[in-house]
């Protein structure tokens, strides 16, 4: 049975693997900038444009600050922004679509119509036309992404919800006398947290992408924050000569998205059924056939 227990044990090992990328991005968002070897906006115009050095590990911008040190105040910046931007579509999706599915009739067909409309129009438009109101800004934008990405949550939640209420033990809830909001607080708003918060894990990565594309843009994080986006566009004039100040910035947020890609695909995959491989098959039954013995 050794055998068999440690080969079922394996796959479920898979998405703690997948946590590893998203911890160390955490990990530096909480501690790099106490690490930083230089203040992240400090500059220098007597070393701009250093190449990596063990003064400069991997060199300096075009106004002399230190690389190394803006990468790990950016993590900060990304981190922060993808935190409230989910903490507020949760918020909204979570309870609308619960809402939505708790009281059906109306309310719902009024809410799920709104859901739709949001769904049709590409997030980055959403965002992009709600700064264009309302101007740049670090809230100005977490308030724009906020609004772009609610209505996925608020439909996984309304899917939950539904689910939930055919189960037989709210109907017993009913019978024995529990309050609608009791059943709605106590039941029914945490499976549709649980199940969103599924998505949100994946969707942290499109959340980071679209942080930088804004900043790129100059619509985002304004300078001199450090921010990954406003790193590349600020040295995109000078690639040709100093093709490493675009490279760091943009592999740190490419390791950021695919990290949290991959874990939201790992916890995804480890919620699905699989069928059992061959190699498992034959392995329960030569254990069956031994303890038949």
């Amino acid at each position: 049975m050794g055998r068999l227990k440690e080969f079922l044990r394996y796959p479920r090992s898979m998405p703690r693997l997948a946590t590893v990328p998203v911890a160390i991005f955490l990990a530096v968002a909480v501690f790099g900038p106490m690490l930083a070897p230089y203040d992240p906006a400090a500059q220098n115009l007597l070393a701009v444009h250093q190449n990596p050095s063990l003064t400069h590990w991997l060199g300096t911008d075009k106004l002399g600050r230190d690389i190394l040190s803006r990468i790990l105040a950016a993590a900060q910046t990304s981190a922060v922004g993808i935190s409230f931007v989910l903490a507020f579509a949760l918020t909204i999706g979570v309870i609308l679509g619960a809402v939505a599915g708790f009281l059906g009739g109306l309310v719902d067909e009024a809410i799920m119509r709104v859901v739709d409309v949001g769904q049709s129009v590409p997030s980055l438009i959403v965002a992009l036309a709600v700064i264009g109101v309302f101007g740049t800004g670090f809230w100005i934008m977490v308030i724009a992404l906020a609004l772009a990405w609610w209505p996925g949550y608020a439909r996984i939640s309304r899917a939950a919800v539904t689910t939930v209420l055919r189960q037989p033990y709210i109907e017993a809830l009913h019978v024995i006398g529990a309050s609608p909001w009791r059943i709605f607080f106590i039941h029914l708003l945490p499976s549709a947290a649980g199940a969103v918060l599924v998505y949100a894990t994946a969707d942290a990565g499109a959340i980071a992408l679209t942080i930088a594309t804004l900043s790129f843009l100059g619509l985002g994080i304004q300078p001199p924050t450090a921010e990954w986006g406003q790193m590349v566009v600020d040295a995109l004039p000078y690639l040709e000569q100093h093709p490493l100040e675009v490279i760091f910035p943009g592999l740190a947020l490419t390791l950021v998205v695919v990290g949290f890609n991959l874990l939201g695909e790992a916890i995804a995959l480890n919620k699905t059924p699989r069928p059992l491989p061959r190699r498992l098959l034959r392995l329960i039954r030569s254990e069956q056939l031994r303890e038949a013995v």
